[in-house]
C-alpha cells in the first residue's frame, strides 16, 4: 500500500470561530457562571441537541445584536408573542425579551440604542422589551406570565432565566397566578 498518498488526515479538532466582541463577552460571562473555560462552554453548547438558532431564521441576528449592546450584562434573550404562538398576522413584529443584569439602567436610551441599527427577522421588525430578572421571592407580574407560557429561550447565561420561567409556570399550573380580564384586556393576578 502506498503510504502517504492515500492516507486521510484527521481534523485536528481545533478551529477559530469569529464572533462579535459583545457575543464573545456574553459567552465568556456564561462560561464563568458555570465555572467552565470558554472553550469547554462553547463545546458543550455546540454539542447540545437544543439551541440551534439557525433554525429560527433571524434569531442569531437578534441574539448577536443584544450581546453586542450588553455583552456580559446580558442574562438571556427570549422570543415571545405571536411568533412564538405561531399566530403571526400581517403587520406582526417579533417580540424579544432582553433580560439584563441588575446594574443596567432600564431607560428609553436602551431602545434608542437598539433602534440605531434595527434588525429584521423573516422580514418583520424585531421589537425588544428590556427587563431585569425578578428576585425569586418577587411575585411574577407584567410580561413574565405571558413569556413563561409561550416564550422560546434563544440564549441564556446559566439557568437563572429558565428557572424563573419554570417558577412562573408552576404558579400558573397551581392556580396561584391567574389570567383575568378588565374591559377585554388581560392581566395576571396572584390568588391567595
Amino acid at each position: 500500500m502506498n503510504s502517504g498518498s492515500n492516507t486521510q488526515r484527521l481534523p485536528s479538532g481545533r478551529f477559530v470561530l469569529r464572533i462579535s466582541p459583545g457575543l464573545h463577552a456574553a459567552l465568556r460571562a456564561a462560561a464563568g457562571d458555570e465555572d467552565l473555560s470558554l472553550n469547554d462552554y462553547c463545546a458543550r453548547k455546540l454539542a447540545a441537541p437544543v439551541g440551534r438558532l439557525a433554525s429560527f431564521g433571524g434569531a442569531m441576528a437578534a441574539v448577536e445584536r443584544a450581546a453586542g449592546l450588553f455583552a456580559g450584562d446580558l442574562i438571556g434573550v427570549v422570543a415571545f408573542g405571536s411568533w412564538a404562538r405561531d399566530e403571526l398576522a400581517d403587520g406582526s413584529d417579533i417580540d424579544l425579551l432582553v433580560v439584563l443584569e441588575e446594574g443596567t439602567a432600564l431607560t428609553r436610551e436602551l431602545y434608542r440604542r437598539w433602534d440605531e441599527e434595527p434588525i429584521e427577522w423573516g422580514g418583520r421588525p424585531v421589537e425588544p422589551h428590556f427587563v431585569r430578572l425578578p428576585a425569586d421571592d418577587e411575585p411574577p407580574g407584567g410580561i413574565w406570565p405571558e413569556v413563561a407560557l409561550d416564550g422560546i429561550v434563544l440564549f441564556e447565561r446559566g439557568l437563572r432565566l429558565s428557572a424563573h420561567l419554570a417558577r412562573v409556570r408552576r404558579q400558573i399550573a397551581s392556580g396561584r397566578l391567574v389570567r383575568r380580564f378588565v374591559h377585554g384586556q388581560p392581566y395576571w393576578a396572584q390568588v391567595a
